[in-house]
């Protein structure tokens, strides 16, 4: 029998941390960790496994004592893992040699190191979410909500399943939405450069030469002086104006680190044009996605809703939820609060109810989660193909303009060299 099979308690009071060898069936002598109210309390409770505990000794005297933080797992390789998690639990391999068979098998080195600790506790005792809940900036409310309900529902490979597909689709999000946006912002980039480049060393080269010539600035027309001066100020001043864009970068930072300035970030995102639209349809997709998974998953609807306000990406939407479930606890249905907060479009709202009064909520919000993620694809390839023509007229009205400037006056000396010599 395997050290698996001695589960604890989930429940969230902290306890005592005791590391132990026992016997195992085959006689040999195995160690580990758990948490227990007691040390008669472990040994209790490995004796209903019938194993014998041969030592026993108090570590941590709470159970507060949390791992190690190995930063944040890319969400992509979270996906290959619940993949191949649930992949290898249908095949019937016990938690821990899951566990140690994938932490020998990924690439990205913290994923590795998180699943190690995890392996250990649950072959110390812990249940897989109270492993995972113990690495919050990889494993979210999310995810330790699905896993809890598989445990208790019995169906982990199920849930392990409808994870790993949840996953994917917000991956596979997410990279349209990037691969959409990186094109323009490229192009800014590019500009930006360009343009830098012609102030801080083009420029300044034809402003010597018209000094060379004898021209004045009296002499130059307004859009030669206007970037004659932009770059002798860019000359001059270019380490305020890069130390003024880093307090710009750091404060925009702190302001949105406050529930304030992000409840007003967020305002900004849902009403910018075009891109409002967009982020809104992204948010409506994220949050008919999550809910439907959450619910197909045996999750109440009161905790999905509170699980779902903390992922759907907008804490103005976030919001709207959080008021709909407090409106649902006293005896509301769903779609009533959902269309008072004028956040979710009515035939979403009136889709909810249609599926809360047949009972299949779940697969109703699925079948939004899929519209409004076509949605999101068709806009951004009508968005993208909008935008890189606009881009590249843009780019070209930047580049002409620092061109026609600089060779204006040099047209205005030629013509008078010309019609000097025609007078001669």
């Amino acid at each position: 029998m395997g050290l698996g099979a001695v589960r604890l308690d989930r429940g969230t009071k902290p306890m005592p941390v005791y590391s132990y060898t026992f016997k195992d069936a085959a006689g040999g002598l195995q160690k580990g960790t758990a948490e227990a109210d007691t040390e008669d309390a472990l040994r209790a409770r490995f004796a209903e496994q019938g194993l014998e505990i041969v030592e026993v000794q108090l570590i941590k005297k709470s159970g507060k004592a949390q791992a190690k933080r190995y930063g944040k797992v890319k969400l992509g390789n979270l996906a290959v893992f619940c993949r191949q998690f649930s992949t290898m639990v249908d095949a019937g391999v016990s938690l821990v040699r899951c566990l140690d068979v994938l932490s020998r098998q990924t690439q990205d080195p913290k994923l590795k190191k998180i699943l190690i600790d995890i392996g250990e506790r649950v072959e110390g005792g812990e249940s897989l979410s109270r492993a995972m809940q113990r690495h919050p900036r990889t494993f979210n409310n999310l995810f330790i909500g699905l896993i809890r309900a598989g445990e208790v529902g019995g169906v982990l490979e199920e849930t392990l399943q409808r994870l790993s597909g949840f996953l994917e689709s917000d991956v596979a999000l997410r990279r349209k939405v990037k691969s959409a946006l990186t094109y323009p912002v490229l192009v800014m980039i590019a500009a930006l450069g360009i343009v830098i480049f012609l102030v801080s060393w083009v420029v300044p080269q034809f402003a010597a030469l018209f000094k060379d010539i004898g021209l004045k600035d009296q002499d130059f027309p307004a859009m030669t002086k206007f970037l004659i001066d932009l770059s002798k100020n860019f000359q001059q001043n270019w380490l305020i104006i890069l130390i003024s864009i880093v307090v710009i970068i750091v404060g925009w930072k702190l302001f949105v680190s406050t529930r304030f300035g992000r409840r007003t970030a967020d305002r900004m995102k849902l009403i910018m044009p075009v891109f409002g639209k967009l982020h809104h349809k992204v948010c409506m997709a994220r949050f008919s996605r999550t809910m439907g998974t959450l619910l197909t998953s045996g999750v109440p609807i009161l905790q999905a809703m509170e699980t779902v306000a903390g992922t759907v990406g907008n804490t103005i939407m976030a919001d709207a939820v959080l008021d709909a479930r407090a409106r649902i606890r006293e005896g509301d249905r769903i779609g009533d609060p959902l269309e008072s907060s004028k956040m979710f479009p009515p035939m979403v709202v009136h889709m909810i109810g249609v599926g809360e009064e047949s009972g299949s909520l779940d697969f109703m919000l699925q079948k939004i989660a899929d519209f409004y993620e076509a949605e999101v694809e068709a806009q951004l390839a009508s968005l993208t193909a909008a935008l890189e023509p606009l881009l590249i007229l843009f780019l070209g009205f930047i580049v002409g303009f620092i061109v026609i400037a600089m060779f204006m006056p040099l047209i205005k000396v030629i013509e008078g060299l010309s019609s000097g010599d025609n007078t001669d």
